[in-house]
């Protein structure tokens, strides 16, 4: 019986992590998912967030991902993300001044629909990217709380 689930996070560019963990937590439509080792089988849409890899006695791996999918089977979770960077990846300035220019857009002229809704999925891209890096630096709380927003906090 394994205490262990084995962990992949992929994009069309690149293999993110590769490796095992105790517990995933993910950003599901629907709020926060807590994965633990024999989870019942599971494919579900994920939303941009933060996704933690939790390994006991380990620091916790966070990355900022762009929506995707998570399959769980068999003690293995694989997640097939838009976009994934990790924790130490992410240019906290260039991060900020993408979340600046869309805040701007957004207050600085009429957008429509279409432009509203690009203007809104960059700051909800570069809100998480801040949020994963900061939390990386110790400048914001402890694990994710369930339920909690990655733009409120």
């Amino acid at each position: 019986m394994s205490r262990k689930i084995d962990c992949e996070v992929v994009t069309a560019e690149r293999v993110v992590y590769r490796g095992e963990a105790d517990m995933i937590v993910a950003p599901g439509l629907e709020g926060e998912l807590g994965i633990l080792p024999r989870h019942a089988p599971l494919l579900t849409a994920l939303k941009e967030g933060e996704l933690v890899i939790r390994r006991k006695g380990e620091e916790d791996i966070l990355m900022a991902i762009g929506g995707g999918f998570m399959e769980v089977l068999e003690n293995r979770v694989v997640v097939l993300a838009d976009s994934a960077e990790r924790a130490e990846e992410i240019d906290e300035n260039r991060a900020q001044a993408a979340r600046e220019r869309a805040l701007k857009q957004l207050a600085g002229r009429k957008a429509t629909q279409a432009d509203y809704a690009a203007i809104e999925a960059a700051l909800r891209r570069s809100s998480v990217r801040l949020k994963v890096a900061q939390r990386r630096q110790g400048r914001r709380g402890g694990p994710p709380r369930p339920g909690a927003s990655s733009l409120n906090e």
